[in-house]
């Protein structure tokens, strides 16, 4: 049975002294609900994974570099990620495909570089608003996952994330019909390509304006299995309503 995930995803939010709202949250969180992840700033890595120590909070990176070392100036490796303590790491984010061009196969390195230091990938996968308008939709999705996902993808190594790009920031939202539409493509994609087994493994999450106020619907659709959520994760009191919904459907 898979297992539900909360992930929280800071963006270039946050300070030392913001994290003390990881503190905050562990003392909230059931140890025996959903999983919770929280994905920091770079520079803030090391300071969290220490901080969440024997707590049920995992700690991931934003983006990494395909490449273990060299002359990348300004950019962090999976390797680099791990040493911090840090078990997952986002991948394919729209903000990073848009405004730093990463391209299907840029995106699969990185997950295959997170693999080879054992980090879990979040592959963000999603439509803009003029796929959406063109009925596109589900070309896109299948398109993302061909080239951003890797073979040998199972349920401990990836997580994908389903982020309609028109919906992330904005405060709208899919329809539960629409969320709905996507997460079953994308476990029958699963299935199809990596078998029954391992297909059916693999975390689905949503993201996309999650709120305390429309989560619980949200993780009423089909296939839903958790939420990546930006900046009502920012804040332990947004954020645990948010995991309690998660617990409850």
């Amino acid at each position: 049975m898979r297992r539900k995930l909360a992930a929280g995803n800071w963006k270039m939010h946050g300070s030392v002294s913001a994290l003390a709202e990881l503190t905050t949250l562990a003392a909230q969180i059931d140890p025996q609900g959903c999983e919770t992840v929280i994905c920091p700033p770079a520079t803030l890595l090391f300071h969290a994974c220490q901080l969440v120590t024997s707590t049920d909070i995992a700690i991931g990176a934003q983006c990494c570099h395909p490449q273990p070392h060299g002359p990348f100036t300004g950019d962090v490796s999976a390797r680099m990620i791990a040493e911090t303590g840090a078990s997952y790491v986002i991948a394919g984010h729209s903000e990073r495909r848009d405004r730093y061009a990463e391209t299907d196969a840029e995106v699969q390195a990185q997950i295959r570089a997170a693999w080879r230091d054992n980090l879990t990938a979040i592959l963000c996968v999603g439509e803009s608003g003029e796929d959406r308008q063109a009925g596109i939709t589900l070309d896109t999705i299948a398109t993302q996952l061909a080239g951003s996902l890797p073979d040998g993808a199972n349920g401990e190594n990836v997580v994908i994330a389903y982020e309609p790009i028109w919906a992330i920031g904005t405060g709208d939202v899919p329809t539960l019909a629409q969320i709905g539409e996507v997460h079953d493509f994308i476990r029958a994609q699963l299935v199809r390509r990596f078998g029954d087994t391992q297909g059916k493994t693999i975390r689905l999450l949503y993201g996309g304006s999650v709120k305390p106020s429309n989560a619980a619907d949200i993780f009423t659709a089909e296939n839903v299995d958790g939420a990546l959520v930006g900046g009502a994760s920012l804040q332990a009191a947004d954020f645990l309503p948010i995991i309690q919904a998660l617990n409850d459907a």
